[in-house]
């Protein structure tokens, strides 16, 4: 492969099929398209496009051959994403059954700020978990499926108990439909969270510049998942339960 078309693939696959996927998904919102099945059918093609990408320029070649892992991460991605489905499918219904008196959410504001709303709810919701759970043994056995993983590729981001998938999203959940938050603009949101995991897991060798700092990507997140370093936060998790 020709320097050039590293160097391209290396800058442009998040932009273009992470912001592609995006971008589509946000105009199928404004476009009124129900979500079912158009939103699962685009994080599906990005997934894909991630997956076929690190087949081409992959950031360990080792990753890419099967751990006697692949079957797993596909039923753990099958469930989970289910899971999650299910449980905002619940919740959304009984959104619906909070008065209008009494629901705070910005339904009148433009549907990118209603996005944007979702996005900063959900992803306080999962940061929070995510840092909990590495420090409460009885949360961290659910969470630690999660960094059982011997190599990182696209399907890894949903390798996780069902149980902590609904720990993780629940509480962000709760509080967008108990605000009375659009269930299309939730699901457009775990939509486009979907692929970003894909690409923050994977085996790709693509870079994000300074970007990085502000987006977890997985030049950064391949860090977190190390065990064979004293500073990697699974590590200390794991002694801990082990005294």
């Amino acid at each position: 492969m020709s320097t050039s078309l590293r160097f391209a693939l290396r800058w442009l696959s998040y932009p273009l099929v992470f912001g592609g996927s995006a971008a589509f998904m946000v105009w199928a919102l404004y476009a009124g398209v129900p979500y079912w099945p158009s939103t699962p059918l685009v994080a599906a093609v990005g997934l894909l496009a991630v997956a076929g990408l690190e087949r081409i320029q992959p950031f360990r070649e080792g990753w890419l051959e099967d751990h006697q892992d692949t079957l797993t991460d596909l039923v753990h991605m099958l469930v989970n994403l289910s899971v999650i489905q299910f449980t905002a499918e619940i919740l959304a219904r009984l959104g619906d059954a909070v008065p209008a008196t009494v629901r705070l959410f910005p339904v009148e504001s433009p549907l990118w700020v209603q996005l944007l709303l979702v996005a900063v709810v959900l992803d306080l919701s999962l940061y929070a978990m995510h840092r909990i759970s590495h420090h409460v043994p009885w949360l961290w056995r659910f969470h630690m499926i999660h960094h059982s993983a011997e190599r990182l590729y696209w399907m890894n981001g949903e390798r996780r108990h069902p149980l902590h998938a609904m720990l993780m999203a629940g509480p962000g959940l709760v509080l967008l439909f108990a605000s009375g938050a659009p269930s299309a603009v939730v699901a457009t949101w775990f939509g486009i969270l979907t692929v970003h995991l894909g690409f923050q897991h994977s085996n790709l060798d693509y870079r994000l510049g300074w970007l990085r700092h502000v987006i977890g990507v997985a030049e950064i997140h391949r860090w977190h998942h190390k065990r064979d370093f004293e500073d990697a936060q699974v590590v200390a998790a794991d002694r801990k339960l082990t005294q």
